[in-house]
């Protein structure tokens, strides 16, 4: 009786701490979101617009604030929304009260290397310009080959003394683990169509095939060259002159740089607040009025009246790996609900879907080109893809009237790949587990069985089962490849021949009939109201935020489980990461080969 009431006590006791414990951070939380929720800023006239791109850029970041605080340290999510930045420019152009755009730019960070975001946001700034406003560019870090490209809209481009421009050109590297698997017993088991669908090729080869390395060379180089071509036109430095210097590869001295053109000034930042404030009519004693593009995103500006309309465009996005599941950063099922609802919404009188993603489940995409095809047939649809909208991200997309694309997108990718796991050597010989059947059926232990808690078979396919999976494959692209037809308009020997899982640039996918328009989201949304016969409406978000408390828990444990593996792993996160998605990703896939970033 004694230990019992003691060991009531202590579990009494625990439970208050526990209590306690939690109450406090609720607290905490609590005040975070307070102190990070959306507030009016004032801005003072002759204000420069300071637009600092040091976080992720998104298509968009959660309206949900607990989406935008680090659940862990209570401390904010560096993380910018396109959509808002494309904005926050829109609107400054009309701002009387600002003067200018300052460009503090070091590197450009977002998936698949963030080049068609940076072809966007230039292509605002390039709009800002219009206006008669002026833009200049600074970096007391150093620019980026990409941030200097951004840069280069600018009025004037200036550099910290000792701040390196480093052109190298583009590179992308793959790792291959067939030898790794070979050594721990696992033998990966793979169908696909077409011959440059390599999503495979890491876990099959050593290198990569001829036809991948060829795929990889021509969307460098078309990527390559969109900067190459940027640069040239705005700084009127011959392209064959800029590859000469990359080519050469050494580090120049920001000064030998402004004499080949491409800085007008090699100073310190104190110095160029100072050119700021002269630009502005500002005494150098005084202090610069600025406005930094993550307040200004909630500035109010009077002259510009608050519309409402009844007729609305729905801009749709789907950002993140398709799966099975709906998420932030994650497509599943639910996004075809939600283009369902939008289609019966009379209310809406056009859909710009918004794609970022490299695919997934063939089965998800399917389903939500269906609700696309059949959004076509009441009101126009535009896809509007981002850095990347290949594979399953074509898949839904080629129902659309209208596809634009960044020249610097990648796309295409029209293929589909099996892949699976099996490790009988690691299980039976190096662990020793033995694992027995009993069936009723002769194939009833199709895929043998799962001993591990991992999603690793006990046996191979059977010869039978792989032709099986092959056929299976192979009517999953003729399907693919009649979804591509009747939305484009192509011949099945015509498509064919671009399709076999390559990837293509905008630019080329333009060319071949992938893709209708260059351009980024904006330029979708006008060719929607253009189509939809609207001069005024008002734009709306979707996929809206899902349960507050559901989105939390499942959040922060996701934060937990990332950041110590962030910990352990260090570097190799990213790797890790990638073969993590592959096996949990196992079955028929709609995919790009690999996450690229461009070095």
């Amino acid at each position: 009786m004694k230990n019992f009431l003691k060991y009531t006590l202590a579990t009494i006791v625990g439970v208050l701490i526990v209590q306690l414990f939690l109450f406090f951070i609720l607290i905490g939380f609590v005040g975070a979101l307070i102190s990070f929720s959306e507030k009016t800023v004032t801005v003072p006239k002759n204000s420069i617009l300071k637009i600092q791109l040091n976080g992720e850029i998104v298509d968009r970041v959660s309206e949900a604030p607990w989406d935008n605080i680090d659940l862990l340290s209570l401390s904010p999510k560096k993380m910018l929304g396109l959509n808002k930045i494309l904005s926050s420019i829109q609107k400054a152009a009309q701002d009387p009260r600002i003067q200018g755009i300052y460009l503090d730019l070091t590197e450009i960070q977002g998936n698949y290397g963030a080049l068609a975001f940076t072809q966007e946001i230039r292509t605002a700034l390039q709009k800002f310009k219009a206006s008669g406003k002026f833009i200049y560019s600074y970096s007391n870090l150093g620019y980026s080959q990409k941030s200097y490209y951004l840069a280069t809209v600018a009025d004037k481009i200036y550099v910290n003394p000792q701040a390196p421009l480093l052109l190298t050109g583009m590179s992308s590297s793959i790792s291959f683990y067939k030898e790794t698997l070979a050594k721990l017993g696992i033998q990966p088991e793979v169908v696909k169509v077409g011959k440059f669908k390599s999503a495979v090729e890491p876990f099959i080869a050593d290198e990569m095939s001829e036809a991948n390395r060829e795929q990889v060379q021509r969307y460098l180089q078309s990527s390559w060259n969109t900067l190459l071509e940027g640069i040239s036109e705005e700084r009127h430095i011959p392209v064959d002159s800029i590859n000469s210097i990359t080519n050469r590869f050494d580090f120049y001295t920001p000064e030998q740089f402004q004499a080949l053109g491409f800085f007008d000034g090699v100073i310190y930042e104190d110095q160029m607040l100072d050119l700021l404030k002269e630009k502005c009519g500002i005494d150098t004693t005084a202090s610069l009025p600025q406005v930094l593009l993550t307040d200004y995103q909630n500035a109010i500006v009077p002259e510009i009246p608050v519309e409402f309309n009844q007729d609305k465009i729905a801009i749709v996005y789907a950002s993140g790996e398709i799966g099975m599941e709906q998420q932030n950063n994650a497509i599943g099922p639910e996004l075809a609900t939600t283009i369902r609802k939008i289609r019966e919404d009379d209310a809406v009188k056009a859909i710009v879907l918004r794609v970022n993603s490299p695919g997934g489940s063939a089965l998800t995409s399917d389903i939500i080109w269906r609700e696309v095809e059949l959004a076509t047939q009441c009101k126009p649809v535009i896809v509007s893809m981002g850095n990347v909208a290949a594979s399953g991200g074509y898949y839904i997309s080629c129902a659309a009237d209208i596809i634009v694309a960044e020249p610097t997108t990648l796309t295409g990718s029209i293929g589909i790949f099996g892949l699976f796991f099996s490790g009988e050597k690691l299980i039976t010989d190096k662990i020793g587990i033995h694992t027995d059947v009993v069936k009723t059926n002769e194939h009833s232990d199709f895929g043998g069985s799962y001993p591990l808690p991992i999603p690793i078979s006990s046996r191979p396919l059977t010869n039978y089962e792989r032709n099986v999976l092959q056929n299976f494959v192979n009517q999953g692209y003729e399907t693919f490849l009649n979804r591509v037809m009747a939305g484009r308009g192509l011949g099945h020997e015509e498509l064919n021949a671009i399709a076999q899982g390559r990837v293509w640039t905008g630019e080329d996918a333009l060319r071949i009939g992938l893709v209708d328009v260059l351009g980024g989201l904006e330029e979708a949304i006008q060719i929607a109201a253009q189509k939809a016969g609207l001069e005024k409406y008002e734009r709306i978000e979707y996929p809206t935020v899902k349960n507050p408390l559901e989105e939390l828990l499942t959040q922060f444990t996701g934060e937990i489980k990332t950041r110590m593996l962030q910990k352990e792993l260090g570097t190799f996160y990213t790797t890790w990461e990638q073969c993590k998605q592959m096996v949990n990703q196992q079955g028929i896939l709609a995919r790009i080969p690999y996450d690229l970033t461009f070095n």
